[in-house]
């Protein structure tokens, strides 16, 4: 079973630019390519929030009909840069953005797994946070799960990560640690996921891991410096290949966007290996 994961959209009001230098609408086009092209296809996307970028109801238009073109079933989460109003409003046809009541929150099967999307996003602030009734809502998701691969995503990360400008503004601590005690419960959660940093990381968390992925677009600069400015670079732009089997649990790829030279052989035809 494969489960991609794509985070941090970004997408604007057709024709705009973000930052006024990355057009996150044609970075989209390509990465939607990328995965219709994949062999074997995933089974699914996930998209871990910052769907758009000023959370209107046009940039959300734009999105669903960049999204048309994707020919794999996608399910959504809401990162700080969103709305839950104006997203359900254009996308009707998606029920789980409701089931959450206030929060746009929900748990879905794909093959194996159980994928429980929790709702991060606090209005008008860039960190996120989970209330008492979203963990006790993920604590109802978890135990009704018991038996069955997890995986929870949220787009927040719930770690320190080293950049100190998107640190500031990551899942609250207390949130956190009420997440990291949460997963710990459940021997059978196979990976929490988030986006955010727009950088791939791995860290341990509550007896599992947890991990971030690139985003199709920008990618925040990686400096690790105390006093480090927040400012974004173009890298390769890239996403995540969660494959689940029985034997071996979830393992992660990371697949670039663009094109590269290859696949060249190892092997002569004979089967030698080439000098």
């Amino acid at each position: 079973m494969l489960l991609a994961q794509i985070s941090d959209l970004h997408i604007k009001q057709p024709g705009a630019l973000a930052y006024r230098r990355v057009d996150t609408a044609a970075c989209l086009v390509r990465t939607i390519a990328r995965l219709n092209a994949l062999a074997p296809r995933p089974d699914a996307v996930l998209v871990t929030g910052d769907l758009v970028d000023r959370g209107t109801a046009e940039e959300y238009r734009h999105l669903k009909t960049l999204l048309d073109t994707l020919e794999i079933p996608y399910w959504l989460l809401i990162g700080n840069h969103d709305a839950r109003e104006p997203l359900r409003e254009v996308f009707p046809e998606r029920p789980e953005l409701r089931e959450g009541g206030e929060f746009v929150q929900y748990a879905v099967d794909v093959g194996p797994l159980r994928v429980i999307a929790l709702d991060s996003m606090q209005p008008g602030q860039s960190a996120g946070t989970l209330c008492e009734a979203r963990l006790a809502w993920l604590a109802e998701q978890l135990e009704a799960a018991r038996g069955k691969p997890v995986v929870v995503a949220l787009h927040h990360p719930p770690f320190d990560c080293g950049i100190g400008h998107m640190d500031a503004i990551r899942l609250d601590v207390a949130a956190s640690q009420a997440l990291e005690a949460l997963i710990a419960r459940y021997p059978n959660v196979e990976r929490v996921v988030c986006g955010h940093v727009h950088r791939p990381m791995f860290v341990r968390f509550g007896g599992t891991v947890a991990s971030a992925v690139p985003a199709p677009a920008h990618q925040v600069t990686l400096d690790l410096a105390a006093n480090a400015p927040s400012t974004f670079t173009l890298e390769p732009p890239a996403f995540a290949l969660h494959r689940y089997a029985p034997r071996g649990g979830l393992v992660t790829h990371h697949g670039y966007v663009q094109a590269f030279d290859g696949p060249y052989p190892f092997h002569e035809p004979s089967g030698e290996l080439i000098a």
